[in-house]
């Protein structure tokens, strides 16, 4: 009778180990799918983090884009071009700060009185329509305490995410930082991308990420024609009609223009409530400068620049603002479009050099 060999316990196979290919194969498929949710909510609970530094990607195509329009007719080494883009930058902020902030601390006290003498008037014309908008008490402080409860719960989110007004300049400084980092740099950075991924997928990578900062740039380039075209119309029309700070609310409606949707509603209510501050008949001519601009915007300007820009379906725009307004708040909702844009891209070039490899006669 003989004995079967019997493995060197160096040799013999784990415990733990599957016998069966099947078995090894689920897996390690189990393995990925758990690994790429553990990425997901890992990604999830930073993303605060995480748009910041996209959002420094952004402003980094926004000087990138600068940088390379003022080398079409300045022919100097591209740091020099981009430094001088950065003062720009710098400059143009600090005049708005002062432009704002001068104009703002005029006018906040009248203004105040102003609207809360509208809002009386508002409730007395209510009440005669036997509308109560009170309780008995003062119809103001019933005003005050409805519009607070409203916009109480938005006001906590925001400033939940922002943390304070500390947090929120520390949030911008931290984009300005990184945007002139990369843009001072990108093939750094992109070289380092490249380096994490396989060495046969290099290649594919690298030109996947030039077709996607061309995107961005091209993004940025839309958004800031949109910007300084709506202010501008926004200004001389407000200017026309007799609006008080027409300038101002030109200036704070054309910034508020980078935010999509969002940012044109938030200038709407500005532009009206300074209207109305001003008498009923200013008012009405306000809402009516809002209305056409808003229709110049999406009918005209957004079908010719945005368009041609990104190519992205107005259905899957308001979507992905509204994923992600609803995920990640105010922020989500300035960066949801060229996120989205970005993921399209990268969909299209390995598409595209899919079909290329799959075409007849290639390798």
């Amino acid at each position: 009778m003989t004995r079967k060999p019997t493995k060197a316990p160096g040799h013999a196979p784990s415990p733990l180990e599957p016998r069966s290919e099947r078995v090894r194969e689920a897996v390690q498929l189990a393995a990925i799918w758990l690994g790429m949710a553990a990425v997901a909510l890992v990604a999830f609970k930073l993303a605060g983090a995480l748009l910041l530094l996209f959002a420094g990607l952004v402003f980094a195509a926004g000087l990138q884009g600068g940088q390379h329009l003022l080398g079409r007719i300045w022919k100097v080494h591209a740091n020099i071009r981009l430094a001088v883009v950065v003062v720009i930058f710098f400059l143009a902020l600090i005049g708005f700060v002062l432009f704002a902030g001068v104009a703002l601390a005029a006018q906040a006290q009248q203004l105040g009185v102003t609207l809360a003498a509208q809002a009386g008037r508002v409730s007395g014309l209510l009440r005669e329509f036997g509308i109560d908008i009170g309780s008995g008490g003062d119809p103001i402080a019933a005003l005050k305490a409805q519009l607070g409860s409203q916009i109480g719960g938005q006001i906590d989110r925001v400033a939940g995410f922002v943390g304070s007004a500390a947090g929120a300049l520390g949030s911008g400084l931290l984009i300005v930082t990184l945007g002139i980092y990369i843009a001072a740099e990108p093939q750094t950075y992109q070289r380092g991308i490249a380096w994490l991924t396989p060495e046969r997928a290099r290649p594919r990578v690298e030109r996947t990420l030039r077709a996607m900062g061309r995107m961005l740039r091209r993004w940025v380039a839309g958004r800031i024609v949109i910007m300084l075209i709506e202010g501008s119309m926004i200004f001389v029309a407000l200017w026309f009609a007799g609006v008080p700070l027409a300038a101002l609310l030109g200036v704070v409606a054309g910034l508020l223009a980078f935010i999509p949707t969002l940012g044109a509603l938030i200038a709407g209510v500005l532009i009206i409530a300074v209207g109305f501050s001003a008498g009923t008949t200013t008012g009405l001519w306000a809402i009516g400068v809002y209305l056409v601009v808003q229709l110049v915007e999406g009918n005209v300007l957004n079908p010719i620049i945005e368009k041609r820009a990104v190519d992205l379906a107005p259905a899957v725009v308001l979507a992905s603002q509204l994923l992600f307004g609803v995920l990640f708040g105010i922020l989500g909702v300035a960066l949801a479009d060229p996120i989205v844009a970005l993921a399209k891209v990268a969909l299209e070039t390995q598409s595209d050099e899919d079909d290329a490899g799959e075409a007849p006669g290639t390798t």
